[in-house]
């Protein structure tokens, strides 16, 4: 039986967003509904929400045909879920207090349905003790979060409090409409961030590798019922909740933690591991002196996702990513095949990618290449996770 939503769409400059999410739901079969409050009309028109659900808009509870009937306790359970986007701060203060004073804060105390909010305000909105005990209050309430995201916004200033992607908020809608998590049962790898190779107690070889795009894989896999672990290099990032982190230095210790994960159905190698390591390292701090300038020697580091395709514990779906900064998909189909994987996710980074919140990537498969638009990194993950779900039903 085809599943629906009711939107409501807040007050927010992120409410733009939502003729994204009702046209890629539309796509997946999902009807939606949809509530505009008088704010989120400054930013959506009735119009063009109603043209793209092929229902009318409510904008308040004049706006019902028949009210005399009920009609927003109708329009609040006909759905099976209610998903709010941009959930604002004023929105999820209402709601946390029962407040019922238009049509969507009506529909939201009115409803029997799960609802569902994505999060959307200035990041010092967001962290305010007012805001968070309204969180900690829904949360308790059973009410579900996609977000927010981090990153730079409309006001100028950079934090979490970016509304989650339409790739992330339909892959929650679809979790929470299917009852069950798409991933449960299925055991995950990832890695992420870099490898640092001592030269001695003080100086290592490494890059530039933040570790966002892994740890926000490693997140959506297991929001999507994965059970994770995350071999993860030195970075600053807290751990994903309800995932189990390996922290490593080296390349040799990635390989052995990564070796020790398997076996697993999964495994998405982001991590940006040093091809190099000195040969050798000095036991001491090399000093600097005018007429001794060191050379150091170095040596291949093991090829970890070549390693683990030629495993006899080989994942089922083995995904690799390539760093690029020209001929970006050639280099990344070639390394599909030098590889042995599945699919390799290649980006370009000769502009800067390391340690920024947007990617743009291209998914190589054996049967061609996506060509993604530019996407924060969730958006990225909820892309690769969404594809990964396909491809493990097909070969069921």
């Amino acid at each position: 039986m085809p599943k629906s939503i009711l939107l409501v769409i807040g007050g927010g400059i992120a409410a733009y967003k939502t003729l994204e999410l009702i046209r890629r739901a539309k796509d997946r079969g999902i009807a939606t509904t949809a509530i505009i409050t008088k704010a989120g009309t400054e930013f959506v028109t009735p119009l063009s929400v109603s043209a793209l659900t092929g229902h009318k808009a409510y904008t308040d509870m004049f706006s019902l045909t028949d009210e005399t009937e009920m009609g927003h306790i109708q329009l609040s359970r006909a759905a099976d879920l209610v998903v709010v986007a941009p959930a604002t701060a004023n929105l999820i203060a209402r709601a946390a207090n029962g407040i019922a004073n238009d049509l969507a804060a009506t529909a939201l105390l009115a409803t029997d349905k799960p609802i569902l909010m994505a999060p959307a305000m200035n990041v010092r909105m967001w962290h305010h003790p007012a805001t968070q005990r309204n969180l900690a209050t829904m949360k308790a309430d059973g009410v579900h979060f996609v977000g927010p995201n981090e990153g730079a916004m409309a006001c100028n200033e950079h934090g979490l409090g970016r509304m989650a992607e339409p790739e992330e908020i339909l892959a929650a809608i679809e979790t929470l409409l299917s009852g069950t998590k798409p991933l449960s049962g299925r055991r995950a790898l990832v890695t992420a961030g870099p490898t640092y190779e001592p030269i001695d107690p003080v100086r290592f070889l490494g890059n530039r590798s933040s570790g966002k795009q892994g740890y926000a894989i490693a997140k959506a896999l297991v929001e999507a019922g994965a059970d994770v672990t995350l071999v993860s290099g030195p970075v600053e990032l807290p751990p994903p909740a309800g995932v189990k982190v390996v922290r490593v230095e080296t390349a040799r210790e990635m390989q052995a933690a990564c070796d020790a994960a398997l076996p697993t159905d999964i495994a998405i190698m982001t991590a940006a591991v040093a091809d190099w390591r000195p040969e050798t390292q000095a036991d001491h701090k090399m000093k600097k002196t005018e007429t001794n300038t060191p050379s150091v020697l170095l040596t291949e580091n093991p090829d970890i996702l070549a390693g683990l395709a030629k495993s006899t514990k080989r994942p089922r779906l083995l995904i690799g990513f390539a760093a690029e900064t020209k001929n970006v998909v050639a280099y990344g189909r070639e390394k599909r095949e030098r590889k042995g994987c599945d699919w390799i996710i290649a980006n370009d980074v000769s502009q800067g990618v390391f340690g920024t919140n947007e990617n743009t990537v291209h998914l190589i498969t054996a049967n061609g290449t996506e060509d993604w638009p530019k996407l924060s990194k969730e958006a990225v993950a909820a892309r690769i996770v969404s594809q990964i779900v396909k491809a493990l039903e097909k070969t069921a």
